[in-house]
């Protein structure tokens, strides 16, 4: 694989020209050094499993409108290395399906010949904010999602003329417009327009199928993620008649996936639209041994009845916050499998509910994201009894 082009300037991939191999083996290093930090031991390290594929697996990108240089010309793409008001035009990325690159190079230049202005951080005026683009890994849906503010009107028959005229490997099924006036820097939604087709794509994960909306949470890297989904629920013996708690389960992808064995299976989540996603999902697969519950874990977990005799957590970045930590071990359950996206976090989380009598079984680390930092992990805990007593 040649050096991206955009790597001296795009922040993204850190790991450009380190072959593959040897980048999988440095982030299996660092979970174990975080680990070791914070004094974490655990019976076996089951190595780190790569990407199945290193090259276009990402199946989402947020780009931006900006220009890379002051009053230059306008760009869109990511965040220049160390300048985050400054924006390159990445049409050449190596993380992305080629649709993607097609799309964005497009994009800009039908907005630069309408002559529309892209939105300044600073001032807070202009047109053009972002171009979201997602894709169904195993069914090549595209769904294109442009955002604007509304100051002024944007040619969006015109838009979905010109997308629906490329030559797109994929199948477009839906061309969408955000209008977002909120002022902050992050993609706010205050009123969605389907110029054409629908507001969804569709996804299939281990069997079961996914309609995920324009700003619904969906994982990253379908390929992947499937490998360690199955990893995580091997872990688990004897589900059958058990009710397993999926804390942090975002649209419930892993929560149906242990339905199809458990006898109930139960998802909590902040983020209420994720939950209501989860809902429509598991309708879809037919699945009525799931339930979704939107809240916070820790204030869900104090309201629940319901014992589980299983646990997996799925947090985000920062992990569990010590209070809803502190509820989980309390449950006592003989398994928690501990799914994490952070090792930094991880090692935290794992130190304290070793103090409160769980032993770390297995650590498997995976490279969801190649040639980036990031690296996730799964963990088997079981629980020997509260080392205090």
């Amino acid at each position: 694989m040649e050096i991206c082009k955009h790597s001296g300037d795009c922040g993204g991939c850190i790991y450009q020209g380190i072959p593959y191999r040897d980048q999988i083996v440095l982030k299996g290093k660092e979970v174990l050094r975080l680990l070791e930090e914070k004094k974490v031991t655990y019976e076996k390290y089951l190595g780190i499993e790569g990407s199945p594929t290193p090259v276009a697996y990402r199946n989402k990108m947020e780009y931006t409108f900006g220009d890379e240089v002051k009053d230059g010309p306008m760009t869109l793409g990511m965040h220049k290395k160390g300048r985050f008001m400054s924006i390159i035009t990445v049409d050449e990325c190596q993380l992305v399906d080629p649709d993607f690159n097609l799309l964005l190079d497009a994009t800009l230049q039908f907005c630069n010949e309408k002559g529309y202005p892209f939105y300044h951080k600073k001032s807070h005026n202009g047109l053009m904010r972002n171009l979201i683009i997602r894709k169904g890994e195993h069914t090549s849906e595209l769904l294109v999602n442009v955002v604007t503010s509304s100051q002024s009107d944007f040619d969006g028959s015109g838009f979905v003329k010109m997308v629906q005229n490329l030559p797109l490997k994929n199948k477009l099924v839906g061309v969408l417009q955000t209008i977002n006036d909120n002022v902050a820097d992050f993609v706010y939604c205050d009123k969605l327009n389907i110029l054409w087709g629908q507001d969804y794509y569709t996804e299939e994960i281990m069997g079961l199928k996914f309609r995920v909306s324009a700003f619904s949470f969906f994982q990253t890297n379908v390929l992947a993620i499937e490998k360690l989904y199955t990893e995580a629920i091997s872990l688990i013996k004897d589900l059958d008649g058990k009710t397993v708690f999926d804390l942090y389960c975002g649209t419930g992808t892993i929560t149906q996936t242990l339905a199809l064995r458990a006898n109930k299976a139960i998802g909590i989540e902040i983020v209420e639209e994720a939950v209501e996603a989860a809902k429509s999902n598991a309708a879809l697969n037919g699945l009525d041994n799931c339930e979704f519950i939107a809240g916070d874990v820790f204030e869900v977990l104090d309201q629940l009845e319901t014992l589980p005799d299983v646990i997996v957590v799925d947090p985000p970045r920062v992990g569990i916050h010590p209070k809803a930590l502190e509820k989980i071990v309390n449950y006592g359950v003989k398994q928690i499998v501990y799914i994490s996206c952070n090792p930094k976090s991880l090692a935290e989380n794992l130190s304290y509910m070793q103090y409160y009598g769980y032993t770390v079984k297995s650590v498997k680390a995976f490279d969801n994201f190649p040639f980036t930092k990031h690296v996730e992990s799964v963990i088997l805990m079981t629980y020997c009894g509260d080392k205090r007593k």
